[in-house]
């Protein structure tokens, strides 16, 4: 299927790359070409910063070893200036890259040299035909583009927030228990210390505007809920 960009159709998704390696870049376009994507390389940040913004990719893939503008700032100025998923590519003795990707915006980190069956999920995913937001008031969260708006207006969440959002979300006027948090969003045991979920909820409510918790409810002893405005459950 088709989609618009800048007005022009478009019927391919866009992976941009942004890698010092040209033939890294080279490698990974003719393997994605036989799978429907189109891809665009640049060789800096400079260069991946404006085509981010004119070509409006459907997904960004930023080598950890970026020139001209550090990888991680990278990240962060996409992820401002766009609803899109940003992939960190990384090696041996990035880990610590890696962390702070993921904390400026990145969707995730996959390995360099890049693999095509790592790279396509993300991609299929990005694709406008099959991108899924949830919505809840003036709160929107784009599942596959990691990007939260209230009230239009974009807000950074580190992942295990987002994740928490969005669990909260897709259980909206459902009261779920630290039991169930515990073991969809953090997948730990049930028996694993809650105090964690109070103080992200604590950081998720700041970040969301949430100053008297109305909309995302304590229910004392049990757990949390999170409000439809309108619904029984809202305070008047």
């Amino acid at each position: 299927m088709a989609h618009l960009v800048n007005g022009e159709t478009r019927s391919k998704p866009v992976l941009l790359i942004a890698d010092p390696d040209t033939a890294v870049v080279a490698d990974v376009a003719t393997a994605l070409e036989g799978e429907g994507v189109a891809v665009t390389g640049v060789s800096d940040g400079a260069q991946g910063l404006l085509q981010a913004g004119a070509l409006q990719p459907d997904v960004v893939l930023v080598s950890a070893t970026l020139p001209v503008i550090d990888p991680i700032e990278f990240v962060r100025a996409v992820r401002l200036s766009r609803a899109v998923p940003v992939l960190l590519g990384v090696g041996e003795g990035h880990a610590e890259q890696a962390v702070q990707a993921l904390a400026a915006g990145a969707a995730a980190c996959v390995a360099r040299p890049y693999r095509v069956p790592e790279l396509l999920p993300f991609i299929q995913a990005a694709s406008p035909e099959t991108r899924q937001v949830l919505s809840v008031g003036e709160v929107e969260l784009d599942v596959q583009a990691y990007q939260v708006r209230v009230e239009g207006l974009a807000v950074h969440l580190p992942l295990r927030e987002f994740e928490l959002l969005q669990y909260l979300m897709r259980n909206a006027d459902r009261t779920v228990t630290r039991e169930q948090i515990m073991r969809h969003v953090w997948h730990a045991a049930a028996s694993t210390s809650t105090n964690t979920i109070a103080v992200h909820v604590k950081r998720l409510r700041a970040r969301l505007g949430d100053d008297e918790d109305k909309l995302i409810q304590t229910v004392r002893g049990v757990g949390y809920r999170l409000v439809t405005p309108g619904s029984s459950g809202a305070p008047s």
